[in-house]
């Protein structure tokens, strides 16, 4: 095998292909990343059995062949390279690296032990990615980082005809957003996938600026996959089993009590506010037709407290609140107001769960579809 290809476009290929990788794995051979050099160019790739990259890249190819190397060794030195051409050749079992005056030697990998990178279907719905990538932002801040409940470490995506909807939650919060998708060759009408947060939001980050993604959910071996398409690149995720908690009920049809902030400085006085604050400590939040009032009773040295401006519609309302999933929720709003809703519960004297939405203006509701609701200790029945 013999190439020759640009340095950054190299690196950046390399980079895709091992940035979904575990640090960790119990097969050697998983940490590899597969070059396949032919006349139409490279393609590189690399699979956990959880989750599969695939990218393709132009380069000059004077000799065919395929080849397996250490996926992160090579992403090391492929980012430190001098500008200068990469010269890529094989010799018996060793990689040689040349690029100017710097020349790495390489162990290739058996290539015959590396499995089979999953088949993509055709059928796919497209979705325009920077929505997709703003709404995986917005939402996947909500989902789980607890393994002992793999299901709601995931971010449930709700596929119609016309919408894909994305919700997570992790027992003590739930954010919820609607975006448009064609699914004009998707063949699908309904559907829902459980895809890994860690997974999606790379995605996001991957394919934010790609103009649009294909979608599509399929079946190989009796396993469910999702693959996302973009520029060239691949990625597929095998879906979590199990069944994602029917969290979308919990959200209130109307709620007539609410206040409406600006969003920045609420941001800030709840940083500020919370400084004096132990850890997993709450937030009082006070508000009234006067405004909003933040305390915090830190310990006997430290206390704090802050006023700021809040337009409130309905009655005088007392909650209190973790600063950090507060500060998710707001931070993922992306409006200069936010609307805070207070729900109601059957018992008067306890305060329901607290719905943040954006919102355009003082006196607009915003248009995005975003939804996160938050109790300390909400129960997901």
């Amino acid at each position: 095998m013999k190439f020759q290809v640009n340095r950054d476009v190299f690196s950046e290929a390399v980079s895709f292909a091992v940035k979904l990788l575990p640090q960790r794995t119990t097969l050697p051979i998983l940490s590899g990343v597969l070059i396949e050099a032919t006349d139409q160019g490279l393609t590189l790739s690399s699979f956990d059995y959880e989750v599969s990259a695939r990218t393709q890249i132009a380069a000059q190819v004077d000799d065919a062949g395929t080849v397996l190397v250490s996926g992160r060794l090579l992403a090391d030195i492929a980012s430190r390279l001098p500008n200068a051409p990469v010269t890529f050749t094989t010799d018996e079992g060793r990689i040689v690296v040349t690029c100017g005056s710097a020349n790495f030697t390489l162990l290739s990998m058996p290539v015959e032990e590396y499995p089979t990178l999953p088949e993509v279907s055709e059928n796919a719905g497209v979705v325009k990615a920077e929505d997709f990538a703003a709404a995986i932002s917005q939402v996947a801040v909500a989902a789980s980082r607890d393994d002992v409940t793999p299901v709601i470490t995931g971010v449930q995506l709700e596929v119609s005809e016309n919408s894909i909807s994305l919700v997570a939650t992790d027992r003590y919060r739930v954010a919820v957003r609607e975006i448009e998708w064609d699914a004009a060759t998707s063949g699908i009408d309904q559907a829902t996938a459980l895809v890994p947060a860690r997974t999606l939001t790379e995605i996001g980050k991957t394919f934010g600026h790609s103009g649009t993604i294909s979608v599509a959910i399929t079946n190989t071996d009796d396993r469910e996959l999702i693959a996302f398409q973009a520029d060239n690149k691949t990625v597929t995720s095998l879906l979590i089993k199990g069944n994602f908690p029917p969290v979308k009920r919990l959200f209130p049809e109307t709620v007539d009590n609410y206040a409406v902030l600006n969003t920045a400085e609420l941001i800030e006085s709840v940083r500020r506010v919370s400084l004096v604050l132990e850890r997993e400590a709450a937030l009082r939040f006070s508000f009234s037709l006067e405004g909003l009032t933040l305390e915090a009773i830190g310990s006997e040295q430290a206390q704090a407290s802050e006023s700021i401006d809040a337009f409130l519609t309905g009655s005088d309302t007392v909650v209190s609140l973790k600063p950090q999933f507060l500060l998710d929720g707001l931070s993922s709003v992306h409006s200069e107001f936010v609307r805070i809703s207070f729900t109601k519960t059957e018992n008067p004297n306890k305060p329901g769960p607290v719905l943040i939405t954006s919102q355009s203006s003082k006196d607009q509701p915003g248009a995005d579809n975003y939804k996160y609701l938050l109790q300390p200790n909400l129960l997901l029945r």
